[in-house]
């Protein structure tokens, strides 16, 4: 592999109409990036380092990642793949955790995003195998002009200068040379890019391993998550259950770290483990594998005009589902930063500062990830003598004390974070602490993801959530239409176009303002990725102009306030 070499100080970020922006990998991470891209407008090339796979694959692989939260399902409507996947999936509202014989633990999500469920609001959560999920991105990317992918293409050697990135790839039809403005390494935890940037990639590994397979049964379970902590059919240790679709259950058994699993195949001690929860019912082993989980986190997430996303930037044990959501959470946050970079509206010094947030937001959130992620992996696989009896005793005291339930920890479960000390938010006049602990429900202040609910708007009869309406783009909701038209008015230059909404023509009954704490004269920002990035005044059209101007790298250039 030849080193990239670093950038020199360029003179923007700005490329021709037709230069692609670079991805390394075809997975679901780099194909978000992609197709997130394209709604801008911005044309990609792919470079997946492997050959291109069979129908197949698709429908007989089994894969670490099979939970897809709400949010996550957001970020799939908006590019176009949300609808087959929920109508696929497994969709499950509890989460119900177990001592022995004893249910300690009951978590229930709301069944839409209002509270209620209707046809058109997107399930808390959604089981479906990662394979199905890059089968329908990749299925959407073949439809789409501005998304090419070149299988076969390994990346080997990365240059970038004043012009772009030049990447050197090999593969079956020999050496390669590609241009592009910027390149994302999405190769997964064993980066080429990340290792050719020369980027550290600390962390720790877990001595206990965990076997994980996917059987085909038809099991009398409910749709649910269910967690058990030393059950008698796995004694000192732990097993996790999850339906998923065409009747196959993902079935997770923490194992020793001495675990054979083709000698526990070939003696009959895996059917014997697969009976003690199927009993004497029919099953198929649709997949297995056995895994040492792994926490890490690379130093930087950009050099110059390279990104990190994904496993690339970042790995978690998997309890919580945290992994391949926030994966796509940074292709989202990435992707219309690149296209607000290159747009022709955007200064290089406003480039600059947007694209350093991608790094800002990202590895703070990867860092919280890292945080939750390792309390669990404490409580289940505890190094120390502390650590054991910790657990022995808050899972003991579950049994008869209510108080102690909220302590038992199997997986705090994935959601988006939040930037409020982003430089992209416009800081309220009045400061409001965003609660940090994991599931808390959080203010819609500027850097928290923006609120969901139903909404009718005329002529448009599929937009049925407010997060329906946001675009390629920056999205404005104020008190009414006088209000929108003068937002409107002082919004329409940018590198971005923005759409404005009045209230009082969507929110029906009154459930949207109450979410959003919306008051008759106040203006809320919502960045191309959903979250807000101002609450303000309506009336001062020129910091609602200016926020939308900071939330795109430039400099705050009025007084900050809100309502």
């Amino acid at each position: 592999m030849s080193s990239t070499v670093p950038p020199p100080a360029t003179p923007g970020d700005h490329a021709p109409a037709g230069t692609p922006v670079l991805v390394a990998g075809a997975g679901p991470v780099g194909v978000c990036v992609a197709l997130t891209l394209a709604r801008f407008g911005v044309p990609t090339l792919v470079l997946e380092a492997e050959e291109e796979r069979g129908t197949e694959y698709f429908h007989t692989t089994g894969s670490k990642a099979i939970c897809f939260q709400r949010d996550v399902l957001d970020v799939f409507d908006r590019l176009g793949v949300a609808a087959p996947l929920v109508a696929k999936g497994t969709t499950w509202t509890t989460a119900r955790t177990y001592y022995r014989e004893h249910e300690v633990r009951t978590v229930t999500f709301p069944a839409g995003a209002s509270g209620t469920a209707s046809a058109a609001e997107l399930p808390p959560w959604i089981n479906i195998s990662q394979a199905r999920v890059e089968q329908e991105l990749l299925r959407r990317a073949r439809a789409e002009p501005l998304v090419e992918i070149r299988y076969g293409h390994r990346v080997t050697g990365i240059r970038q200068d004043g012009s772009g990135v030049t990447v050197e790839t090999e593969g079956a039809r020999g050496p390669r040379v590609v241009h592009g403005s910027h390149l994302v390494g999405a190769d997964g935890p064993h980066s080429a890019v990340r290792k050719l940037l020369g980027i550290g990639f600390p962390g720790e590994s877990f001595a206990d391993r965990f076997l994980i397979c996917d059987i085909r049964a038809d099991l009398p379970f409910p749709n649910e998550r269910r967690f058990f902590f030393d059950p008698e059919w796995n004694p000192g240790r732990q097993v996790l259950v999850h339906q998923c679709p065409d009747s196959t259950w993902r079935i997770d058994w923490q194992v020793p770290d001495s675990y054979d699993l083709d000698a526990e195949r070939a003696s009959g001690a895996l059917d014997a483990r697969i009976r003690m929860i199927v009993n004497d019912l029919p099953y198929e082993v649709v997949w297995s594998s056995v895994y040492r989980f792994h926490e890490r986190c690379a130093e930087r997430f950009r050099v110059g005009r390279v990104f990190l996303a994904g496993d690339a930037a970042h790995v978690y044990a998997p309890f919580g589902a945290r992994g391949l959501n926030s994966g796509v959470q940074d292709a989202e946050n990435l992707g219309w930063k690149l296209a607000c970079a290159r747009a022709p509206g955007s200064t290089p010094e406003a480039a600059r500062r947007l694209l350093d947030s991608y790094h800002g937001e990202r590895w703070a959130a990867a860092q919280e990830n890292l945080r939750v992620t390792g309390e669990t992996m404490r409580f289940l696989v505890p190094h120390t003598d502390e650590d054991r009896r910790r657990r022995r005793e808050t899972l003991e005291r579950a049994v008869t004390d209510p108080d102690a339930r909220p302590l038992i920890d199997s997986g705090k479960l994935a959601e988006p974070y939040w930037y409020p000390d982003s430089p992209l938010s416009t800081p309220p006049a009045v400061a409001e602490p965003v609660p940090a602990e994991p599931g808390a429900a959080r203010p819609p202040v500027p850097g928290v993801i923006c609120p969901d609910g139903r909404c009718e708007v005329s002529g448009r009869p599929g937009a049925a959530r407010l997060r329906n309406l946001l675009g390629p783009g920056f999205t404005v909701f104020t008190a009414d239409a006088r209000h929108a038209r003068a937002l409107a008015e002082a919004t329409a230059s940018g590198p971005l176009p923005v759409a404005v909404h009045a209230l009082d023509e969507i929110d029906t009954d009154g459930s949207l303002a109450e979410a959003l704490r919306a008051g008759p004269a106040t203006a809320h920002v919502v960045r191309p990725d959903a979250h807000l990035c101002a609450v303000l005044p309506a009336t001062d059209t020129e910091a609602v102009r200016a926020a939308v101007h900071r939330a795109c790298g430039h400099p705050a250039a009025v007084s900050e306030a809100a309502p």
